[in-house]
């Protein structure tokens, strides 16, 4: 949707709400986008720079597995453009899964959800070679470690008393590589298409856009 969006010159929320239909799916970008203030805008930014320090903030939303939870997320981020380092500062969260009985448990879910999703975005790859896999063990299979800078996660709750009970914390997985790749073309003007983001693959992937 963001590069459709971007190829139309579009506000990448806005551009969702004039396709989205369904009105719990509606609600919850816009309880995200007013939550962080969402600034009206196409992406990427104007004005880019090529080296140094860029910020960047993406979006993405879903109703998970079509019937089983539907969410939002904002990712704000700066990038390294000299080396490829992505620092996650922020990401916001809003969910709705139907009726809610414990606040402070769906949050703990969504969190969690969120950081399991920033760890598969950032780090976590199968490899192997001719023969075999090679990520057997937690040395060659990297998850985020204790000391990783954790960023702030917003939830914002969406609870409705009627309905049935629906997922929270897959639903927030579902959506982290795909906020946190459009935040880095918001920073950058160049999309990344491949999991995790690391450090080399982004240097990459700005220096073939930049090439052209």
């Amino acid at each position: 949707m963001d590069e459709v969006a971007a190829r139309v010159g579009a506000d990448p929320v806005a551009y969702r709400l004039d396709h989205l239909s369904d009105p719990r799916l509606r609600e919850v970008v816009q309880a995200a986008a007013l939550e962080v203030n969402w600034d009206t805008r196409p992406s990427p930014r104007s004005g880019l720079a090529r080296s140094g320090i860029a910020t960047g903030r993406g979006f993405a939303c879903a109703l998970y597995e079509g019937d089983n939870g539907y969410c939002a997320i904002v990712a704000d981020v700066d990038l390294d453009q000299d080396t490829g380092a992505l620092a996650v500062n922020r990401f916001t969260v809003s969910v709705d899964c139907g009726p809610i009985s414990n606040p402070d448990g769906l949050r703990n879910q969504v969190e969690g959800g969120t950081l399991q999703g920033m760890s598969r975005a950032l780090l976590e790859e199968v490899t192997w070679n001719d023969e075999q896999v090679t990520s057997v063990d937690w040395r060659t299979y990297r998850s985020l470690p204790l000391g990783f800078p954790i960023p702030e996660v917003t939830t914002v709750i969406v609870d409705r008393a009627e309905g049935d009970a629906m997922g929270a914390g897959e639903t927030a997985i579902t959506l982290v590589a795909a906020a946190l790749g459009n935040a880095i073309f918001n920073a950058s003007g160049t999309w990344i298409r491949e999991v995790p983001f690391t450090p080399d693959r982004i240097q990459a992937a700005l220096a073939a856009t930049r090439r052209v």
